[in-house]
C-alpha cells in the first residue's frame, strides 16, 4: 500500500465568538484539521480541494506548507467558507456559510484524473462534503477511487444544523458509508444514524461498541473507530479491538479533537501497515493522547508525534 493520504473535504475559517462579542478567525474544517494531524504524526498527506486566493486561503496554504501537507488542485477565486463557532462549557456549536465557496469549486472528473495519475493510497473524506447535493459528487469520486484500488476513509461527522433536510442528509451519509474501508463515528453521529441509546442515557455508550462495530464490519468496513466524548473510545482493526478512557487533562476546548484522533489513527496505519491489528491498543492510546493534548489548546492545534512518545 502507498503510504500517502489524500484528503477530500472542506477547508474553512472557524470564527470563534469571544466574550466581548468579537470573532477570532482560526483555520479549520474537519478534513483540513485531520490532514494536519496526520502530517504532524509523520504521514505523507495531500489536501485535494481547492483553497481560495483570498487572504484566508493564503493563510491556509501557508499553514499546510509549514506542517507538511501539500495542496493539489489549483487555487480558486471563490471565497473561503466560514463557520461561526460559539463555545459553551467547552463544547462548540457551529453556524456555517458555504455557498459559492472555494472548497466546493471542483469537478468529479478533476478528482478522478488526479487519483488516476497517483499511486493508490488512502483517500479520506466525510463531514460537510456529505451534505446533499454535494454528496453526489463525493460518492461518484468514491466509486471511481475504489475501482482504482484506493483505500477509503470516512469520518461521518454529521452537522445536523447545517442540513436543510436532516433525513436526506442522514440518507446521504448512509449511502456513502458502504464505500468506506475505514470509518470513524462519534456518539452523536451514531444516534443520528439510528443507533439507540441505552436506558437512562441520551447517547449511545461505549459498552455498545462491539455491536455497533459489527454493524459496520458487516458492510465490509475493516477498521472502525467509535468516540464517546468523555466516556472514551473504541477501536477495531481487522477483527481485533481495544477501548480506553479519556486521558485526564485540563480542557480548554474540544475543537478539532475528533479530527486529531482520526488523523493520528490514519497516520499510524500508513506508517505501520504490516502490523495494524496487533497494534490496535497502541494506535488507540496514542490517538487519544493526541486528542487530549489538542483539547488543552485553543482551536485545533494537533500535537507532533514527538509530543506523544
Amino acid at each position: 500500500m502507498n503510504k500517502s493520504i489524500y484528503v477530500l473535504g472542506e477547508a474553512l475559517m472557524d470564527c470563534i465568538a469571544q466574550p466581548d462579542g468579537t470573532l477570532k478567525p482560526l483555520k479549520g474544517g474537519s478534513p483540513y484539521n485531520m490532514a494536519r494531524a496526520a502530517a504532524l504524526r509523520g504521514a505523507t498527506v495531500s489536501f485535494v480541494n481547492p483553497l481560495s486566493t483570498d487572504n484566508f486561503g493564503d493563510d491556509m496554504r501557508a499553514q499546510l506548507a509549514s506542517e507538511g501537507v501539500k495542496p493539489l488542485l489549483q487555487a480558486s477565486r471563490l471565497p473561503t467558507s466560514l463557520a461561526v463557532v460559539q463555545i459553551k462549557n467547552g463544547q462548540p456549536s457551529y453556524g456555517f456559510y458555504r455557498e459559492g465557496i472555494a472548497d466546493r469549486d471542483y469537478t468529479v472528473d478533476q478528482i478522478l484524473s488526479l487519483l488516476e495519475t497517483s499511486e493508490p493510497g488512502v483517500l479520506h473524506t466525510g463531514s460537510l462534503l456529505l451534505i446533499p447535493p454535494e454528496h453526489e459528487k463525493v460518492i461518484n469520486v468514491l466509486k471511481g477511487a475504489k475501482k482504482m484500488g484506493w483505500i477509503i476513509s470516512i469520518d461521518v461527522n454529521l452537522r445536523p444544523k447545517l442540513a436543510a433536510n436532516l433525513p436526506q442528509y442522514v440518507a446521504a451519509v448512509q449511502a456513502a458509508v458502504p464505500f468506506a474501508d475505514w470509518l470513524k463515528a462519534s456518539d452523536e453521529d451514531l444516534l443520528l444514524l439510528g443507533f439507540a441509546a441505552p436506558a437512562g442515557a441520551t447517547l449511545p455508550q461505549r459498552s455498545q461498541g462491539y455491536e455497533i462495530a459489527k454493524h459496520f464490519t458487516a458492510q465490509g468496513i475493516s477498521r472502525v473507530a467509535l468516540t464517546f466524548g468523555g466516556d472514551g473510545a473504541w477501536l477495531q482493526v481487522d477483527g481485533k479491538f481495544a477501548e480506553q478512557d479519556v486521558p485526564k487533562v485540563t480542557v480548554l476546548d474540544t475543537v478539532g479533537a475528533g479530527d486529531t484522533f482520526w488523523g493520528n489513527c490514519l497516520g499510524d496505519w500508513v506508517l505501520n501497515p504490516q502490523d495494524a491489528a496487533s497494534r490496535v491498543q497502541t494506535t488507540l492510546s496514542q490517538a487519544m493522547q493526541a486528542a487530549a493534548i489538542n483539547c488543552t489548546r485553543a482551536g485545533c492545534q494537533p500535537p507532533k508525534y514527538s509530543e506523544l512518545v
